[in-house]
Order: C-alpha cells, then structure tokens, then sequence
C-alpha cells in the first residue's frame, strides 16, 4: 500500500477537519515513517526478492518494532491520546488513533504473510499483492474515496490551494504508477537504498500540510 494508507488520511479530515493533511499524513504512513530509520540502523531488515508478490519485490525479513500489531496498537495510542489531550476532543483522539491502526490493517490486506503480531517468528498478511490489478483497482479505489472525502471537508477555495493539492495528487498517482508498473530494483540492492529514499515521504507530509493550509483571502 501507498497512495490507499493517504487516501485514509485525506479521508479523515471529514471526521476530524480540525487535523490539518500534514498531520493526518503522518499518522496514515506512521509506520512507514519508523520504518526507514530502524532499517538505516541496522535494527529492521529488507532486501530484493523478485519472486516476493507480483506487486513488489521487497523482501521484510524483520521488521517488528515498526511494523507489527503490537507496535501499530502502542503507536494508535500514542497519538491517539496527544490528539485528544491538543484538541481535548474524543472524537478528534479516536480519529487519530483509527488512522494509526489502518495502516496496519492495510498492510494486513496487502503483505504476505510477513506481518507480525508481537515480536516473535509468527506472521500475517492475506497477500492482496499477489494479484497486480486487485491491488491497483483497491489502492486506487480508496485514493478516490479519500480525495472525494476530503473535498467535502475541505473545499479548494483559492487558487494557491488548488495549485498544491492538485499537484500534490499528480505527483503521487505518477510515483504510485511508476512503482507498481515500473522496473523492479535489481536483486542486489543494500538495504540502505531501499530505506533511504523512503525517507522522502517528509516531503509529501509537508506538501499535505501546505496543500490543508488555510489562507485569509480566498480570491488568489
């Protein structure tokens, strides 16, 4: 999953619109966001598998302090509960803690059975990415949702807003395309390559955040 874990956070701002994209984005790829930095640290460990799914070629030999259901769970909570104590709002500290948990359970969804549950040898995943065009009719399907959902909450109503969160889209449906039917990374890649670029999804947190950023005037 990529471009359906930020359809949830665009989703979301119809339930909780005081978050602004920026923040919801972090929460959707929380996971993924831990994820890169324990691999540069030698604590998680990837590597290339071209046989791994039809989908990507990543192999996720270890990876439970980022990835599995007990870290997903403490992680829900933590920001489920520094949500609610900012806003002091329930509803906006569940939302938060929902969108943590989703990625999870995407990712349930979409891995082989590489997912753990706690910190042993036990794994999950039903394998969505074994099938290419189910998991693209998926993915994108709740990318769509996530945009309709958002444009509800939160309607473009300047010209600079417009600009960023249409571009914004561009940009992911192209690296979203370019990642699912592009060229697979040759089977010799150090983990450091892999994790490294993925450190760019900041990028796209700050993107949401400009993209969410209200402006007094509403003609430019």
């Amino acid at each position: 999953m990529f471009i359906g874990h930020l359809g949830v956070g665009l989703a979301a701002k119809k339930v909780a619109p005081e978050i602004n994209l920026g923040v919801l984005f972090i929460f959707c790829q929380l996971l993924d966001l831990i994820w890169p930095v324990l691999v540069l640290m030698n604590i998680e460990k990837v590597s290339v598998n071209h046989a791994a799914t039809v989908v990507t070629p990543l192999n996720f030999s270890h990876y439970p302090f980022s990835h599995s259901l007990t870290a997903s769970l403490s992680y829900s909570l933590i920001a489920g509960l520094i949500t609610w104590r900012s806003f002091r709002s329930v509803r906006v500290g569940f939302a938060a803690l929902s969108v943590v948990l989703s990625h999870w359970i995407l990712d349930f969804m979409a891995h082989r059975p590489d997912l753990p549950l706690f910190f042993g040898d036990e794994k999950f995943g039903l394998g969505l990415w074994n099938s290419l065009w189910g998991t693209f009719f998926v993915e994108v399907g709740i990318f769509i949702l996530g945009i309709v959902f958002y444009l509800k909450s939160s309607p473009l109503q300047n010209r600079k807003r417009k600009i960023i969160f249409w571009s914004m889209i561009s940009l992911l449906s192209i690296i979203y395309l370019g990642n699912i039917f592009g060229p697979k990374p040759p089977i010799d890649t150090p983990a450091a390559f892999i994790a490294g670029p993925a450190l760019a999804m900041w990028l796209i947190v700050f993107w949401g955040y400009c993209a969410d950023r209200k402006v007094n005037n509403t003609n430019k």
